[in-house]
């Protein structure tokens, strides 16, 4: 009997062993199928090369024949992974810097379109009235059917004065309509206002996360705090976001030390991280409200989400356009570079925001129409061309100073 069992162990041991070998050997043949796939499918690509550059009806240009390559391949990954050539790159560049050329717009590729997230604010894209989530599907007449995201940017670029005509689908009211818009040199500055609205409370306008915003913003916050601000109202309506490191330095200025502002998730959970607030420039300044839309995107939506998971401040305004995804951008031997996808972020609380977007506390929907009031005589002076002066009532913006004035009592101040 003791014998019988000693044999049944070892027949069990050997099973246990083979099925390790086993399960070892298949996770070792799949990596061996993988790269044997990705090495047939390479020699499948210089086939094609080999024999466009020898059967082709004209000589072709190899740099142009693996740029194209690598635009297609990039572009197949995600909406926005894309390939960038030394030109395309530069102005990537610039426009970190926060000054380039153009209409104004950021645009991104969604559900197959060239798609607005948001007009830069005082652009001439916004003035002439673009407005987010339009899809772009006309430039200068050429349609955008097959035009990838970096042609249809190259196509609305031009010389500072020369028009562009644009033709859009406005799916909010099922129209297609037509803009001509006079390119400018595109400024941005970081914060656009910074000023009190009525009873101490605070308004700063923040149009984008660049390199120079943390210092903008600071100065702008002490200013207002000088002069007795007690609450504030950020705005980042129509911010497209813009640099992970600089959001969360921004955060930092409003969460306490040790706060999650973000977690960054990649394809090896071993290479996953948390972002905390240092607490290093806390401005205690309360109540707070933060304005957003659905041209607010990417940094943007990583401010509001770690405000409202902390539970710092109310969020207000109508849902963010839903990017939740973080680019790394790979400059190559040639002056090119890769702008590609190395993770998606997740708010404090572990909230998808990719294709969701930031559901604000408060909804309100912005009042197209916008009521009119009254102009100051010092307002009908500068316009005397204009026979009817129309000032635009921000219903949002209001909505916000009623919340601010409700915390206010419901805290006793």
């Amino acid at each position: 009997m003791k014998k019988r069992k000693i044999i049944l162990l070892a027949a069990l041991l050997v099973f246990v062993c083979s099925a390790a070998i086993g399960a070892f050997e298949k996770g070792r043949s799949s990596k061996s199928k993988s790269k044997e796939d990705l090495y047939n499918n390479v020699g499948l690509f210089a086939d094609a090369v080999s024999i466009i550059r020898s059967d082709y009806a004209e000589e072709v240009d190899s740099k142009k024949l693996m740029y194209g390559a690598m635009r297609g391949m990039l572009e197949s990954l995600d909406d926005y992974t894309q390939f960038l050539d030394p030109e395309e790159y530069k102005e990537l560049q610039e426009e970190a810097k926060g000054e380039f050329g153009g209409i104004g717009i950021e645009v991104t590729f969604k559900d197959g379109m060239v798609t607005v997230i948001t007009p830069i604010s005082g652009s001439p894209a916004e003035i002439a009235g673009i407005k987010p989530g339009d899809k772009i599907v006309k430039i200068n007449s050429k349609t955008t059917k097959d035009m990838d995201l970096n042609a249809a940017v190259k196509e609305m670029r031009g010389k500072s004065g020369t028009v562009l005509n644009i033709t859009v689908w406005r799916e909010k009211d099922q129209k297609i309509l037509d803009f001509s818009v006079k390119r400018d040199i595109i400024k941005i500055n970081s914060i656009k206002e910074a000023k009190f609205i009525e009873d101490k409370i605070g308004y700063i306008k923040v149009i984008e996360f660049l390199e120079k915003t943390p210092q903008d913003l600071e100065e702008a916050l002490r200013k207002l705090e000088s002069q007795g601000m007690d609450s504030l109202i950020l705005d980042l309506r129509n911010n497209p976001g813009g640099l992970l490191d600089v959001a969360a330095v921004v955060c930092e200025k409003f969460l306490p030390k040790d706060a999650v502002i973000v977690s960054i998730k990649t394809r090896d959970p071993k290479q996953d991280s948390v972002i905390k607030s240092k607490g290093a420039f806390l401005h205690a300044v309360k109540p707070l409200v933060v304005m957003v839309n659905e041209g607010s995107a990417s940094a943007a939506e990583i401010f509001a989400g770690a405000i409202q998971d902390n539970k710092r401040g109310m969020i207000l305004g109508t849902k963010t356009f839903g990017k939740a995804s973080v680019q790394a951008v790979i400059q190559m031997r040639d002056g090119s570079a890769l702008k590609f996808t190395t993770a998606s972020y997740l708010t404090p609380s572990g909230r998808i925001i990719r294709n969701h977007g930031i559901i604000p506390d408060i909804i309100v929907e912005r009042d197209e129409n916008g009521a009119v009031k009254k102009a100051k005589a010092a307002e009908i002076f500068e316009n005397l061309e204009e026979k009817k002066v129309k000032v635009e009532k921000d219903n949002q913006l209001d909505m916000a100073v009623n919340v601010i004035k409700a915390l206010k009592v419901y805290k006793g101040q």
